[in-house]
């Protein structure tokens, strides 16, 4: 079931990038930080985190948390921003909402059944294939 989680990241991170693509075709520049931060974040989304050797205590759990809010209130900066900054941006993202923000805003539980209904684009292919 991790990896059905992990389809639906694949999948967000292949429309993030698709849409840079767009964007800069469309503004004739490319667009090097953006797509750092995209890269980066996709890289931290699919680390496979170590195995304490001992149980985390509420107190690390809580600052581990606090580091994830950080790393995601710099990516509602940069996303904010560049919307902000061009029309063009804004109007791709938000005609595109209805594809990635379920992912974004999906519990754990949901996007397990999110990414098993999509599968490969056909109803119940609840993925034998490797990425």
């Amino acid at each position: 079931m991790a990896s059905e989680g992990g389809k639906a990241d694949t999948q967000l991170f292949d429309l993030l990038s698709t849409l840079l693509l767009e964007v800069e075709a469309l503004t004739n520049q490319e667009e090097v930080e953006l797509r750092a931060k995209i890269e980066a974040l996709g890289l931290e989304v699919s680390k496979v985190p170590s195995v304490p050797t001992k149980p985390l205590d509420e107190i690390e759990i809580a600052r581990e948390l606090d580091k994830l809010s950080a790393k995601l209130d710099d990516v509602d900066k940069i996303i904010s921003s560049t919307m902000a900054d061009d029309p063009q941006v804004k109007s791709l993202l938000s005609g595109t909402a209805d594809v990635w923000m379920p992912v974004i805003t999906a519990t754990s539980d949901e996007r397990r059944k999110f990414s098993a209904s999509v599968g490969d684009g056909m109803p119940g292919a609840e993925g034998d294939q490797s990425a």
